[in-house]
């Protein structure tokens, strides 16, 4: 968090907020709440899906896993992972602004990239003719 944000902090239990929509990240039952614009790093479930940084503690993001599918026609972002939190290298519940290990949405993350990359491109692309009258 900010300076600025730290400085309202309360002694309360707070709550991590998803919805893309909403700038609100943390809020608790006081009303207290804090907004992307509190927070340091960029809030992954708050961008556009395309270049997200997914994990906070090694780096992985849409973009270098869509990469690595470019490169190799696969991920080993798991892998890398899950040899990390086998290491003890891991610290989502700090660096993470969910609070909780990524490795969930780096799974999710991979097979959001796959499936777009075996979805067909729509005609638009192909032709680069639009359907507009």
């Amino acid at each position: 968090m900010t300076e600025e944000a730290l400085a309202r902090l309360e002694t309360v239990d707070y709550r991590f907020c998803a919805n893309a929509r909403c700038d609100i990240v943390y809020f608790s039952a006081t009303g207290s709440c804090f907004r992307t614009t509190d927070i340091r790093v960029p809030v992954w479930q708050k961008l556009p899906p395309g270049r997200r940084v997914v994990c906070y503690c090694f780096g992985e993001s849409e973009a270098s896993i869509r990469a690595e599918f470019d490169l190799t026609g696969r991920s080993k972002a798991v892998q890398r992972i899950r040899e990390h939190i086998t290491a003890g290298r891991c610290a989502c519940e700090v660096r993470n602004p969910r609070g909780t290990c990524c490795l969930g949405d780096v799974m999710a993350a991979v097979k959001r990239v796959e499936s777009q990359l075996a979805a067909p491109p729509s005609p638009d692309v192909v032709t680069g003719v639009s359907d507009v009258s």
